[in-house]
């Protein structure tokens, strides 16, 4: 299992590393073609800020040649934010005095009809809070099978779960999970996830184990910027990438970084990744993993998505809703995270094809098992 694995590397002196790279150790990396750790850790550091440039050049030419002038389009649907964590920077929160919604089975069918009407998606992620009695692996394979015959593509970004769970979800239809671990600091998890089955820190990292063993076809990832050193917690996950590429080799991988927004529980960031950050860290990611998925959500601004479009990104959502039913109507209930790009799918690609690039609505089928 993977935890067991973290626990090889003290955080404290993998920051004090990272900080310590100097313009030769990322000169070095930027030479080779297989990056280790450590040349990632050169390429996130403070020294590498000045070749920013020669990095984005770099990611843009990889890129290129593994996915070539394309975007992946994806779309969110939230079925409920009913949820039994108390994580302090989300708006799910268990203790907040917010209106709990869990969509029925007709409601879930309806907004699969809406979205459908936004555009030709086939790519749908199912969001749900973390409340098994009502969302749980009952209720969202009953989802599952609902949403089947409208997308091509399913994935969930649910509660982790059993490995024998996702084998059941598996067999209705489920292609991918989304999972974050929010920080990998094992010290500080606890700060930030005080109840819940969210709280227990290895359940959660090694759900990534049980996803590998479950053989699902593709898994993402992501840390939550703004609760720890983001530099520090992005090199754990490089870490537990190059693990589950190794032992899990069959599956694919995608990543996503999201920046904290404001949350209903009034949750202020530890730290604020600027533009410029991300955008490094997105080219010193493509530059480490050759092959992984780089997601970015309707948080990042229009312009700042469409820069990156061209230098390393290659999947983005699009007139996303990030409340159960939001599709349908507009309803009391909150919203998990602020959107910042409101745009509707069709002006979403008609942006990427004027900047020369293809909007992939489909990109799986299980018949290509």
């Amino acid at each position: 299992m993977f935890s067991e694995i973290l626990d090889r590397f003290d955080w404290n002196q993998t920051t004090d590393e990272i900080n310590a790279k100097t313009a030769t150790d990322v000169e070095n990396a930027l030479s080779k073609e297989i990056l280790s750790v450590d040349d990632f850790m050169a390429l996130i550091s403070p020294a590498a800020e000045p070749y920013i440039e020669v990095m984005a050049h770099k990611s843009r030419q990889i890129t290129l040649s593994r996915f070539g002038k394309t975007i992946s389009m994806y779309i969110p649907m939230y079925v409920s934010n009913a949820c039994t964590n108390a994580c302090v920077y989300c708006g799910f929160n268990h203790a907040n005095p917010i209106t709990r919604v869990t969509l029925s089975l007709d409601q879930v069918r309806a907004e699969c009809e809406a979205i459908r009407k936004l555009g030709p998606f086939e790519n749908l992620l199912i969001v749900s809070g973390e409340f098994p009695a009502l969302n749980g692996v009952d209720y969202l394979e009953k989802v599952l099978l609902t949403a089947r015959p409208y997308f091509n593509n399913l994935t969930i970004e649910v509660m982790p779960m059993k490995q024998r769970d996702y084998e059941r979800l598996i067999n209705v239809g489920l292609n991918g999970v989304v999972c974050f671990q929010e920080t990998y600091n094992r010290q500080n998890y606890n700060k930030y996830h005080p109840r819940g089955m969210k709280s227990i820190f290895d359940w959660r990292v090694n759900g990534f184990d049980r996803m590998g063993a479950a053989g699902l076809h593709k898994i993402g990832m992501g840390v939550l910027i703004g609760l720890e050193d983001w530099r520090t917690d992005v090199t754990m996950m490089a870490r537990h990438l190059q693990y589950l590429r190794k032992n899990y080799w069959r599956t694919r991988y995608s990543i996503n970084f999201p920046r904290l927004c404001p949350a209903e529980g009034g949750y202020i960031p530890s730290e604020i990744m600027t533009d410029r950050q991300l955008a490094q860290l997105t080219f010193a990611f493509r530059i480490f993993d050759h092959d992984v998925d780089i997601s970015y959500s309707t948080r990042e601004k229009p312009t700042f998505r469409a820069n990156m479009m061209k230098l390393g990104v290659t999947s983005m959502s699009a007139g996303s809703k990030t409340e159960p039913g939001g599709y349908v109507s507009t309803p009391d209930a909150l919203e998990q995270f602020e959107v910042s790009d409101h745009r509707s799918p069709t002006e979403v690609a008609r942006e990427i094809t004027s900047l020369g690039y293809e909007p992939v609505w489909k990109d799986w089928d299980k018949a290509f098992d």
